[in-house]
Order: C-alpha cells, then sequence, then structure tokens
C-alpha cells in the first residue's frame, strides 16, 4: 500500500469527521428552536466543507420560498424545495400575505435523498430547516443535518455599527461561495405541488 496514498485518505477522513457535525460545547450552544430530534448539525462553513469533500455524496436543500432562493441569492449547488410558500392576496382593500405549507415538502426531498443519504438543510438563520429536519426524520430519513446560521447568518449586535441589526455575522454568504443564478432544474415551484396532487 502507498504510505502517500494512506495518509491523504487518513487526512481526508480527519477532515470530513472534523466537519461533520458541531462540537459538544457548539451543540449546546444551538439555540431550542434550532434544535432537532436528529441532532445533527453543522455550520455553513462545515457544511460547504462536507459537500466540497465529497460532493456526489452530500445533498444541499435550500428550504427558503423561491424568491428567497431567488432574490437574495443561494447556495449553487443547492436545491430549492420550499418549507413553505407565501401566499398574497387583497381583502378589503388591504394587501394580506403568509406561509403555506409545501404540501409535498417530504415526497420532493425523497425523490432527491434515500433513508441514509446525507442531506444538508439550510433557510435563512436556521429555524425553518431545523422544523424541516423534523418533518423528515418522522418521515424515516436518518442523516438530515441543519445548518444552524443558515443561508444570511445571525444578527450583528452593535449599536455602534451601521450593521447593527443586519445578518452578516456568519451564515453562508459571508463563508462560502454563492450565486443568483437559477439553474431551473434545481427549483421546485409551487405547481409541482398542485400537479401531483391531481
Amino acid at each position: 500500500m502507498n504510505p502517500r496514498w494512506l495518509s491523504s485518505v487518513v487526512a481526508a477522513t480527519f477532515l470530513l469527521a472534523s466537519t461533520m457535525i458541531l462540537s459538544a460545547s457548539e451543540e449546546q450552544q444551538v439555540p431550542e428552536r434550532k434544535q432537532t430530534t436528529l441532532g445533527l448539525y453543522m455550520n455553513a462553513a462545515q457544511a460547504y466543507e462536507q459537500w466540497k469533500a465529497a460532493p456526489e455524496k452530500v445533498t444541499i436543500i435550500d428550504v427558503r420560498t423561491p424568491e428567497e432562493y431567488a432574490f437574495v441569492g443561494h447556495p449553487e449547488m443547492a436545491w430549492n424545495i420550499p418549507f413553505a410558500f407565501v401566499t398574497y392576496q387583497r381583502k378589503d382593500g388591504k394587501t394580506e400575505y403568509g406561509p403555506k405549507m409545501n404540501a409535498d415538502f417530504v415526497e420532493q426531498v425523497k425523490e432527491l435523498a434515500g433513508t441514509t443519504d446525507t442531506v444538508l438543510l439550510i433557510c435563512r438563520s436556521g429555524d425553518r430547516s431545523a422544523k424541516a429536519v423534523e418533518l423528515l426524520a418522522a418521515a424515516g430519513l436518518e442523516n438530515v443535518y441543519t445548518v444552524t446560521d443558515g443561508f444570511e447568518g445571525d444578527k450583528v449586535k452593535d449599536p455602534g455599527s451601521v450593521f447593527d441589526g443586519k445578518r452578516m455575522r456568519n451564515g453562508w454568504k459571508n463563508s462560502a461561495p454563492w450565486v443568483y443564478d437559477i439553474d431551473p432544474e434545481k427549483l421546485i415551484l409551487e405547481e409541482y405541488a398542485s400537479e401531483h396532487k391531481q
């Protein structure tokens, strides 16, 4: 056996293992609203490294709305399967809007990933992705991680900064490559759900 090859494999395995889950102390710092029954967490930087180390074995799914995915930006390799859609309507001269759950979310994810496949879910800041993990875990998926700082990251808390209150502390957009470009094949729209309910 080639010693150079063996050391490369050992190094790659160590890197993969070190990026797979947050350390115990970091895991304890995951806010309750972002925790899942599976207990699998990564921050955005770790998620990018995990994907980069084995892109054929890691599926990244952005669970934000198509509007967020398109106009805020997204990881280029991420599929967009919304956890919920935003609905708009005019009623009595006022515009009302709110979430409409994607009834086909679990089915759509299962078309991309099997029960034991590694799936990384990302949303804006880690709340929706944690809720989405719970749905997938209940459906039998075992290796679904939530990206705890999401795409936009956590808010800056510094009243003296022009960035106070802005999501610029961490998150994918502040620590890994991203794009605005859309691959139509990776964008799951609401029409998909209505077509499959007939």
